[in-house]
């Protein structure tokens, strides 16, 4: 009986002692999900959100992000002449935003195989979280709450302002922590097209006379949605500021811009009191 107390006693030891070293919050090469490449042939990673940090462990296999979310790889030309089949080509490091993932790069065949991967998705739920400064917003964040904003339909607009039959509605003002969320549309009721050259935000004196100087800060869009490179009929697009705080003697102006030397001029004016008025998103 003392001998089988012992034989458990030391079992139960040995079951504690972590193998080779090994921490419960490492992460080894081998448990990570595998990449096969091969020459000739192009892998493609998908992330759910832009790539912030690539690290790749092996100079035998070069890369790139031809789109803010995509990472190609591809192995070096005349680098594969060593070890064959399986050979080890290390780690495959991404962060993005809000996560970090690994992979294990693997030698497949010489040549292409018809039945390798060539692009992986990476999954959400198998990543490691990040953790975000207080009070910050991911760009996924922003686009999946900017979704959220354009998917209501349109109402009475707070504020319009409209010359030479162009326009600009704010139809909503919202808030998230420290960033204010402006849903703005534009209009142009003439057969010309408009060509926007600067859309810009200003905090500026409410009330100008040619006796004081004027004090204009401007403030620049910290993200927007979709790109405004052209107006023909309407164009309704998302923009975010850095929280700011000014005195009811000053106002947010929005100020739209054309192209031509001869170009039209629209400023959309907020109050600070509609920001403040503004409902949480």
């Amino acid at each position: 009986m003392r001998n089988l107390f012992l034989f458990l006693s030391a079992l139960f030891l040995i079951a504690k002692v972590p193998a080779m070293g090994q921490s419960p919050g490492d992460h080894l090469l081998g448990d990570l999900k595998s990449i096969r490449l091969s020459k000739g042939n192009t892998v493609h990673i998908l992330s759910p959100e832009p790539i912030r940090y690539v690290d790749i462990s092996s100079k035998k296999v070069a890369a790139d992000l031809p789109m803010e979310n995509l990472l190609r790889l591809k192995i070096v030309p005349d680098s594969l002449n060593l070890d064959g089949v399986g050979a080890e080509l290390g780690s495959v490091t991404l962060v993005g935003e809000n996560y970090l993932t690994q992979f294990r790069a693997l030698q497949s065949e010489q040549y292409v195989e018809t039945r390798s991967p060539v692009l992986y998705q990476i999954d959400p739920l198998t990543v490691v979280p990040l953790e975000q400064a207080e009070n910050s917003l991911s760009r996924s964040q922003m686009r999946s709450l900017s979704y959220t904003l354009l998917a209501q339909s349109d109402k009475r607009p707070l504020r319009k302002e409209e010359r030479f039959g162009v326009g600009i509605h704010l139809n909503s003002i919202r808030t998230v922590g420290d960033f204010i969320f402006l849903d703005l549309s534009f209009t142009n009721k003439t057969k010309l097209s408009f060509r926007p050259d600067q859309l810009r935000f200003f905090i500026e004196d409410k009330k100008i006379t040619k006796a004081t100087n004027v004090q204009s800060v401007e403030i620049e869009p910290i993200w927007q949605f979709g790109p405004f490179d052209v107006l023909r009929k309407k164009n309704r697009n998302i923009y975010i500021l850095k929280k700011v705080t000014f005195p009811g003697s000053k106002i947010l102006r929005v100020s739209l811009t054309e192209k031509q030397m001869s170009g039209r001029t629209i400023d959309l004016k907020i109050k600070y009191q509609d920001i403040l008025n503004a409902d949480s998103l």
